[in-house]
């Protein structure tokens, strides 16, 4: 027995789960005189028999202690593969040993995650069913450096963190362990005993799948394998116009949320059928509060299970690419909930987060922020990005919240925040963080893109790394958002006084490559719906909203629109309920989905409004400052002689014989009046307008015309 025994603080560790090292002490071992000996761990069993491969008995064990701890010494020369035969009360089952498999992560994974350049970090991390030996099982890896033991824990050991503790990996601070007999769909978590003694139950921070809230177990699943697939045009010079989408919210069955299956059914024609070429989908990751409308994950690499499992994500975005669509994800990777089964204090420390909340907490959403300098937090965001685009396909990532990443002092009273290294309030690390992604992105997922919403002025958003800029492919234009929503929310007979809050934005449109938005945040939190913000009476504020879509779609900048607003939905966003579909009944209504539907078909099909969306040479004014009559009038140019003339009447007066400079003579034709009858408009126009040789805004030629009431127009020269 004195081969086989251990001290008996060694046992006392295993039974109390407070061992730190199991596999030091379980599975094959070898004496002080070097011979063989086997312990084995099975909390509460009565008896255990040793078995080889074939099921045949070889020996019992014997007990070191009656709470579990058995062993065996053997006569043989080498180790060799076993099972064990286990009798608990009233039960008898045979099953392999955990702690006789070999290490879980090779050197080159270890050596990879040490040095947080792991770009495939989900291949070694979380939960992968394999097979070990012969043996089918699921292996489990999650980084833990400072936890005093970590154990797995499910309902196949009734959650008992003493049954199953890992071996920790201490080159790269990763707990790992081969469970075998396990598989896909099977519920587990961590549970971490820190240094003070405290155990706390931790979901999977690379868990594939999740339990739906309030459980909050992580799932063992597959990897998706990625379809065959062609990403949209998404260059500067294509079109790119976005639907932004709630999944829960955009429609309902009763109360119950549409599954990806029906979305796929449903969502993705509606958006086709409206011309978008993008679908922006907010935050699927998971996430315990439906109130935070995915902005609060829990689960960066696992699809929300509110709507299904991941493979019908998985064939959710296949659908949309078939349909020709492409899909872009909302990424936050900006901070994340105090939850007890999240990212939190997951070790005993503060692993994922800033320990002082001076540089760790948002005051203004109640969150943790991550710490960027920590390489292997600055890893697992990074691969976070990499893993959407490559596992799933994803064609974009929409990065959240930029603007609190890149300050330290965002949103914080002086004293509140602590300066960096060089006594500024630039986030250093969040900006490295933000060029390695982008740099990682455009490496391995070349076709696909990144875009960011960013509020301030910092400069370089959308310019190359490697040329000192964040790396982005789009920033969000938030200066354009706002100042054409003031101006539009102006009683027309006041926005003489306002001309410049339209025309300011194009004296930075060019400054970076930017997405026009009109997003859910535009209506929300006692903002009202878009059509509400307009002013008048109801026909007018119908046509003011027509106006605003015309002016959007004809300015410089991609588009992007949130769901309803393409139909004039009246009521604010309510994330519990459906829009309000039955409005299409309403002609005026109607009106409003199919002048969506014209301005993205004319947009897409019509080179000028969309090829130098980017570039100065894209964009052309004619007249800026007829602010007594509160017009607008300027052309896209596409580079190679096309030409769209456009007129923006923000008055609901119909301007008769308004001469405009053109460039070239000959006939210009309207091909778009957000006044149309078919609109729900008073049906002003033009039909074809011919240049005549009188000089007008500096030109040799122009064209007289019919303004129509708070209308946008445009016109396209015949060549």
């Amino acid at each position: 027995m004195t081969g086989i025994a251990l001290d008996p603080w060694v046992v006392e560790a295993l039974c109390r789960g407070e061992h730190a090292d199991p596999f030091s002490i379980l599975g094959w071992q070898r004496d002080d005189d070097g011979q063989w000996l086997l312990r084995c761990w099975l909390p509460q069993a009565q008896a255990v028999a040793l078995l080889n491969n074939e099921g045949h008995w070889l020996a019992d064990l014997v007990c070191l202690d009656p709470r579990g701890l058995f062993a065996y010494a053997s006569t043989t020369k080498a180790p060799f593969p076993y099972r064990l035969r286990a009798s608990w009360l009233g039960c008898t089952q045979e099953r392999d040993d955990p702690y006789r498999f070999p290490l879980v992560l090779t050197s080159e994974e270890v050596w990879h995650i040490a040095e947080g350049s792991h770009r495939c970090l989900w291949d070694s991390l979380g939960a992968h069913p394999r097979t070990v030996e012969g043996v089918a099982g699921v292996a489990f890896c999650v980084w833990a450096p400072n936890a005093k033991r970590v154990s797995l824990v499910g309902d196949f050991n009734f959650w008992d963190g003493c049954c199953h503790p890992m071996r920790l990996r201490r080159e790269c601070g990763v707990w790992e362990i081969f469970i075998p007999g396990l598989s896909v769909g099977e519920p587990y978590k961590y549970e971490v005993l820190d240094w003070d003694g405290r155990r706390v139950k931790k979901a999977d921070p690379l868990a594939f799948y999740a339990e739906l809230r309030p459980a909050t177990a992580s799932i063992v699943a597959e990897l998706p394998v990625p379809a065959e697939f062609a990403h949209p045009q998404q260059h500067r010079s294509a079109p790119v116009s976005i639907y932004e989408v709630h999944l829960g919210s955009w429609r309902k069955r009763g109360f119950e949320w549409l599954s990806y299956k029906e979305l796929a059914e449903t969502l993705i024609p509606y958006v086709v059928e409206m011309g978008f070429t993008h679908i922006e989908l907010m935050p699927i990751t998971e996430y315990p509060f439906d109130g935070s409308w995915g902005y609060q994950p829990t689960g960066l690499y696992a699809p929300t299970s509110r709507f299904g499992p991941p493979e019908h994500f998985r064939d959710f975005v296949v659908a949309a690419h078939q349909a020709g669509l492409g899909v872009i994800l909302d990424w936050v990777p900006g901070h994340f909930p105090e939850d007890e089964h999240g990212l939190g204090n997951f070790d005993g420390s503060h692993l994922y987060e800033h320990a002082d909340p001076r540089e760790g907490f948002h005051h203004d959403w109640h969150t943790l922020i991550y710490h960027y300098g920590r390489r292997e937090v600055a890893n697992f965001l990074s691969a976070n990005a990499l893993f959407w685009l490559q596992c799933y396909g994803i064609d974009g990532l929409r990065v959240d919240a930029v603007a609190s990443m890149l300050y330290r002092d965002y949103s914080r009273a002086d004293g509140d925040w602590i300066p960096n290294v060089h006594g500024g309030r630039e986030n250093l690390e969040a900006i490295a963080f933000l060029q390695q992604t982008n740099h990682w992105v455009g490496v391995e997922c070349p076709s696909t893109i990144t875009l960011a919403e960013e509020s301030t002025t910092f400069p370089g958003v959308s310019r190359p790394p490697e040329h000192g800029g964040l790396g982005f492919h789009y920033k969000w234009n938030m200066g354009w958002m706002h100042d054409t929503l003031a101006y539009m929310r102006h009683e027309p007979i006041f926005r003489r006084y306002h001309q410049g809050e339209l025309s300011f934005g194009l004296t930075y449109a060019f400054s970076e490559n930017y997405v026009l938005p009109l997003s859910h945040d535009e209506v929300v939190h006692g903002k009202g719906s878009l059509l509400t913000k307009m002013p008048g009476d109801d026909w007018q504020r119908f046509a003011n909203l027509r106006a605003l879509f015309g002016f959007m779609w004809a300015h410089p900048g991609k588009k992007l629109l949130f769901m309803g607003g393409e139909f004039a939905q009246v009521a604010e966003w309510n994330h519990d309920a459906g829009l309000d579909w039955h409005l299409l009944n309403d002609p005026r209504h109607a009106g409003v989905q199919k002048l969506v539907q014209d301005l993205n078909h004319l947009y897409r099909k019509t080179p000028a409004l969309h090829v130098l969306d980017c570039e100065p040479a894209g964009f052309e004014w004619v007249c800026w400052d007829d602010a007594d009559n509160s017009v607008f009038s300027f052309i896209r140019h596409d580079g190679n002689g096309g030409q769209v003339l456009v007129l923006c009447n923000f008055t609901p007066l119909v301007r008769e014989n308004y001469r405009v400079g053109v460039p070239h003579a000959g006939r210009w034709y309207e091909v778009l009046n957000t006044d149309a009858e078919c609109y729900g408009g008073s049906n002003v126009g033009n039909g074809d307008a011919w240049a005549e040789p009188l000089a007008a805004h500096g030109r040799g030629q122009s064209v007289n015309l019919r303004l129509a009431p708070l209308a946008v127009q445009f016109f396209i020269r015949e060549t």
